[in-house]
């Protein structure tokens, strides 16, 4: 879906629900693999959560629904945090100091940009470029 004058390459998170979302990614990275947030997105809003052209194929989103408690996960286990975090590594959550959350995986198909929509039942996304 196109949207217009949106001609640059990033990956965004659309809130189509009527509360406020905190959005979690993760990716692989030079370093390993990273799990960052959060981001506030307000309802009914976009927000980027990696500007320019996409380097991975696969990336992994973990959001919850900051008014009622919605969530919307995956199987692939990563770290998160309380406040904002950018954590390397995927392993030891707990002994690290961290949670661990079921973040969803996207396989972009190598495109440059990828939207993922965010919907008001939790589990019922979709993802378009």
């Amino acid at each position: 879906m196109a949207f217009a004058g949106s001609a640059h390459a990033d990956f965004r998170v659309c809130n189509g629900t009527q509360n406020l979302v905190g959005v979690a990614i993760g990716y692989r990275a030079k370093e390993g693999w990273i799990s960052e947030g959060w981001w506030q997105v307000p309802a009914t809003t976009c927000a980027t959560l990696i500007e320019g052209e996409l380097q991975s194929r696969y990336y992994y989103l973990y959001a919850e629904d900051a008014a009622r408690g919605g969530r919307w996960t995956g199987d692939v286990n990563m770290c998160v945090a309380e406040n904002e975090f950018k954590i390397v590594g995927v392993n030891d959550c707990f002994a690290r100091g961290h949670q661990q959350m079921g973040f969803k995986e996207y396989d972009t198909g190598r495109q440059g940009s990828w939207m993922v929509q965010l919907s008001d039942t939790p589990g019922t996304q979709e993802s378009q470029n």
